[in-house]
């Protein structure tokens, strides 16, 4: 995606989730922080939409302002800037729902690791990567995106295998293990067991899908 934005020109780039809709301000918000802050890798809010709220209108969507309460959500115009040279942990807020940079700032970060495959970790890798290479996080005021809702699981069962092959690859890559909350809920549920070198999946016949419960 990125290749064939700059291939046609782009100044910015834009990433939006499939599931998410973007706010009438997303993209006007990005470009008057990228004038002002070109090398940064911007950021904006995201609101968890529920299933009554995914399907109002746009007019509805766009007025079911309530972000992730995890995350810094600034006032259209207003930024919060994260710098390179605190810790690592400063980066672990990014995701790749929603975010932007120029294709000069997504090269030197050296795009997406290929290294993952599948569900967990790449974004949380992106964000370290950009952090090696001195980049900016740039929380964006008013770049509001709307995910839309669907079934999940917490933790994220149906991906179980992909996340502990990811979580080697980014421990690998970065020295300490991601997702550890997801990591550590799985082995309270009989689902992995943690070893000296890794966590390892213990036997299980099948996985429950999205939207399961398990007790």
């Amino acid at each position: 995606g990125a290749r064939a934005a700059v291939e046609r020109g782009a100044d910015l780039i834009v990433f939006l989730d499939a599931d998410c809709i973007p706010g009438p301000d997303l993209f006007p918000a990005y470009a008057a922080q990228w004038r002002e802050h070109p090398e940064a890798l911007l950021a904006g809010p995201v609101t968890y939409l529920t299933a009554e709220e995914t399907r109002q209108d746009l007019a509805g969507v766009y007025t079911s302002v309530h972000p992730h309460a995890a995350r810094p959500a600034p006032a259209l115009g207003e930024s919060i800037p994260v710098s390179p040279a605190g810790p690592r942990s400063d980066y672990d807020l990014f995701w790749s729902l929603s975010f932007a940079l120029t294709p000069e700032t997504f090269e030197r970060i050296g795009g997406f690791c290929l290294e993952y495959s599948g569900y967990g970790g790449e974004d949380t890798d992106f964000a370290y990567a950009a952090r090696a290479a001195g980049v900016e996080l740039l929380w964006v005021g008013g770049a509001h995106a709307f995910h839309q809702h669907h079934p999940v699981s917490s933790p994220p069962v149906e991906h179980l295998d992909e996340i502990l092959v990811n979580a080697r690859v980014f421990r690998r890559r970065w020295g300490q293990w991601p997702m550890l909350g997801w990591l550590e809920k799985f082995e309270s549920m009989g689902l992995v067991r943690r070893e000296p070198d890794g966590w390892v999946r213990l036997p299980r016949e099948a996985l429950p899908g999205p939207g399961a419960t398990l007790g």
